[in-house]
């Protein structure tokens, strides 16, 4: 092939992979302008501050839903993450053990697994055993949701790490254990932040699993042990309510979830960015 007919070949693929990104772009566009735009008139002080007002009563806010939400979250994570970077990181150094292939398979077919699934297991195990919903049942859920994506990613991070940096390490003298956690580990922190906030952003939405599990409340609660309010709950009660007024606060939820998720993208990119210089993409 001459090298005109290379260069032409380039192009096209060049602009084929610039419409596909324009194609890609569109809907998540599209989609952000429109909860933004139905969802912005009712943000208010009260938006964050108040709770929900009953049927007939005009204002009202999600204060309760937004904190139930990052207490959630929060129970998912400390659950989720330890365990999924702790299998991610023995599946990436014994990676050819029969108990790594196990666990390698099993993660593929839960990261397919339909959230509901997990929620009714959940309530199969964790509520109906109690006899109550509670906080601590969702974030064991949405936590298990989170194990095989973080684990996955952990996995394939750590796969990117030079095997002369192990190498070095052991030459050192540092033990096997201090090498995967000291060296390894910490190169790959970047990459494996960036697999943690794309579980976090995962479950940050989900709201089958809830259902089953923290259930939604319409007061004031923080503890684990008792049913507690989630946005995704409110925006799906609202949702499907009769009640302009609900349509508009349900938007405004659905506008709070992302600008939640986002702000905990930006902490940690920022996080890992001033500990160990710029992050990877």
């Amino acid at each position: 092939m001459s090298n005109r007919r290379r260069k032409i070949v380039s192009r096209l693929a060049e602009v084929f992979c610039g419409v596909a990104v324009l194609l890609a772009l569109v809907p998540l566009a599209m989609i952000l302008f429109y909860v933004l735009k139905e969802g912005i008139g009712a943000m208010n002080f009260a938006f964050f501050t108040q709770m929900p007002k009953p049927v007939g009563e005009p204002g009202g806010g999600m204060a309760n839903a937004i904190v139930g939400t990052l207490v959630i979250i929060a129970t998912a994570s400390a659950i989720g993450l330890p365990i999924g970077i702790g299998a991610g990181l023995y599946l990436a150094e014994k990676r050819s053990t029969p108990l790594a292939y196990s666990v390698r398979f099993l993660s593929d077919v839960l990261n397919g697994l339909p959230s509901i699934v997990i929620g009714i297991f959940a309530w199969e195990f964790l509520v109906r055993p109690i006899g109550h919903f509670s906080a601590l049942a969702g974030g064991v859920a949405l936590g298990s949701m989170m194990i095989p994506l973080v684990t996955r990613t952990t996995e394939e991070m750590l796969h990117v790490v030079p095997t002369s940096l192990r190498e070095a390490a052991l030459a050192l003298g540092y033990p096997r254990w201090r090498t995967s956690i000291s060296v390894v580990l910490r190169t790959a922190l970047a990459g494996i932040a960036t697999g943690a906030l794309v579980a976090v952003a995962r479950i940050a939405g989900e709201t089958a699993p809830l259902l089953f599990t923290a259930f939604g409340n319409q007061f004031w609660s923080t503890s684990l042990r008792e049913p507690i309010a989630a946005l995704p709950l409110q925006i799906f009660t609202y949702a499907i309510s009769p009640y302009d007024e609900w349509h508009q606060l349900a938007w405004a939820g659905a506008l709070v979830l992302i600008v939640i998720v986002l702000i905990i993208s930006i902490a940690a990119r920022f996080a890992t960015r001033s500990r160990f210089g710029a992050p990877v993409d």
